[in-house]
């Protein structure tokens, strides 16, 4: 275990300099850890009785700084939470020590996890492994950065429009978004209140599909039978569907032409393998996601109580920001935020306005899931693209704001998502699909995720080709 935590720190000091990926280490913690578990296996009873006890003994892990690891900063990327540190594990970070894992420290994340470029006032910019120039999307970006470059085995990341799927793209890992309500939330910062506790998953990134599973069976503790993954799956039995873009919606950049044909290639090899049919599907709702989920992100839960203003946050327990008067700071270099968490400030006050466009689109996103639900069954899996582009370079997703409509749509329909890679494009850049399942079918995406790893190739070491 010593070896083996040794090359990962190694890996880190080398490759950290140049993605900023890790924004605060524990090595010295994580090497006597090591030297514990060397300890526990010399000395220990049968090799099966630990794997019992300790499913992930010795492995080592990283954690997205949004969730509290005992003695490691808690920032969230905010300005004014530059001295938090963490005095207790979230739940799923003491389930994964529990289970054995060893933090190697923790990983970067945007501003209050709200965009999907990893870059904040207190940490700086992480960049993409495969081209520095590129972003690893958000807001569990550092995840994806860190893993993607072999700097750590297994990673936690957290997710209410997108922010798992995303970094695991745009950087070629595995990520899972489970079934809503399984993996506890509690322990990171921003915390989803009111209606968006229903919205926001925490789940496990990955280099490797097969150890999604075992990371997701820790994390889900009790609640993981909910998730059937003891469940055998006849890959040949299950109804797979496609949709190659949301239909055309006007906030949201076509789907580029590569990630389409990766999406074709998929489709052929499952019915030239498989002998099964994929059936293209149009689902009209899907036109409408960014409308959908920022109505829906911004109505009142079942007992009537608002949701939390992004303003509050960013002022964190003191004085609510203004967030013209911070775009007027951040014209002349004032301001301590960056400019999305100012946009999105803005950006909330105009969604507020229109309250009965509102209620209509939380009522059409009600259908939606009801649609979704009924097409995908016990049985069913929707191939659909992760963004419209692949990795963008830094900066130039606020000129895009709501590309990531691709994956939030399901965050406010509560399906279980698992983001796969497909090996690398023209330009050396990731590629990959959504396999998307209804409620509790999270062993179908897995499955499907483990077949075409095999078939394409899954992670490919940055820097290889």
């Amino acid at each position: 275990c010593i070896e083996v935590v040794e090359a990962y720190v190694e890996r880190i000091k080398e490759v950290n300099p140049l993605i900023n990926a890790v924004v605060k280490d524990r090595f010295e913690e994580a090497l006597q850890e090591a030297q514990q578990v060397d300890k526990l296996l010399s000395e220990g009873p049968g090799d099966d009785c630990l794997e019992e006890k300790f499913p992930l003994l010795g492995v080592p892990l990283t954690v997205k700084e949004a969730f509290s690891l005992y003695g490691m900063p808690n920032t969230s990327g905010l300005v004014n939470r530059r001295n938090v540190i963490a005095t207790s594990d979230a739940t799923v970070v003491s389930r994964l020590k529990q289970a054995g894992a060893i933090p190697l420290g923790v990983t970067n994340c945007s501003e209050l996890c709200m965009w999907y470029e990893s870059s904040n006032r207190v940490y700086g910019r992480t960049n993409n492994p495969y081209d520095l120039q590129r972003i690893v999307g958000g807001s569990s970006g550092g995840e994806g950065s860190v893993l993607a470059a072999a700097c750590s085995v297994i990673g936690v990341g957290s997710d209410i429009g997108g922010s798992i799927r995303m970094p695991a793209f745009f950087n070629g890992v595995f990520g899972h978004k489970p079934t809503t309500g399984v993996v506890p939330n509690d322990g990171q910062f921003p915390n989803a209140l009111g209606v968006r506790s229903s919205f926001l998953c925490t789940g496990p990134m990955c280099r490797y599909a097969e150890d999604l599973e075992p990371v997701l069976r820790v994390m889900a503790g009790p609640g993981v039978s909910k998730l059937k993954l003891n469940e055998k799956v006849s890959l040949e039995k299950i109804k797979f569907h496609c949709m190659d873009h949301d239909g055309g919606s006007v906030f949201v950049s076509p789907v580029d032409k590569e990630i389409l044909q990766a999406q074709k290639k998929v489709v052929e090899h499952l019915e030239s393998d498989l002998g099964v049919q994929v059936q293209r599907v149009a689902i009209h709702k899907m036109k409408y996601s960014f409308q959908i989920w920022s109505a829906m992100m911004s109505s009142k839960d079942s007992e009537g109580q608002e949701a939390q203003r992004f303003t509050d946050l960013l002022g964190d327990h003191g004085k609510p920001v203004w967030p013209l008067w911070e775009l007027m700071k951040w014209l002349v270099g004032m301001s301590s935020h960056t400019l999305p968490a100012i946009a999105l400030g803005l950006t909330e006050k105009v969604v507020n306005l229109n309250l009965s466009g509102k209620d209509k689109l939380v009522n059409m996103g009600k259908s939606l899931q009801e649609e979704m639900e009924a097409l995908l069954g016990p049985d069913g899996v929707l191939l659909y693209p992760s963004h419209p582009t692949i990795a963008p370079k830094h900066h130039s997703p606020i000129c895009m704001p709501f590309n990531f409509a691709y994956t939030a749509i399901f965050n406010v329909l509560g399906l279980p998502v698992t983001q796969c890679p497909l090996g690398l494009g023209s330009e050396g850049l990731p590629l990959g699909i959504q396999l998307v399942a209804a409620a509790y079918n999270d062993h179908l995406t897995l499955a499907v995720a483990r077949y075409l790893e095999k078939a394409f190739g899954g992670w490919v070491l940055p820097g290889k080709v």
